[in-house]
């Protein structure tokens, strides 16, 4: 489960990156979409670390 979690800390390297293109590229539409998909990144960030979390309970139960 250990891939799990890489990929959760990669949703936060992609905010950073289109957090930082937004920055750069503001006042154009592109700096909107990429604001967006930042926004997108961090959220999938926590809802997987919660997933996660649900996930390894669960196993631990059993």
């Amino acid at each position: 489960m250990k891939v799990f979690k890489i990929f959760q800390y990669a949703y936060l390297v992609f905010a950073v990156l289109f957090l930082y293109d937004a920055i750069i590229q503001w006042g154009e539409t592109r700096a909107y979409t990429s604001l967006l998909l930042g926004t997108l990144a961090v959220f999938m960030f926590f809802f997987r670390k919660k997933f996660n979390k649900k996930f390894d309970n669960q196993d631990s139960k059993k």
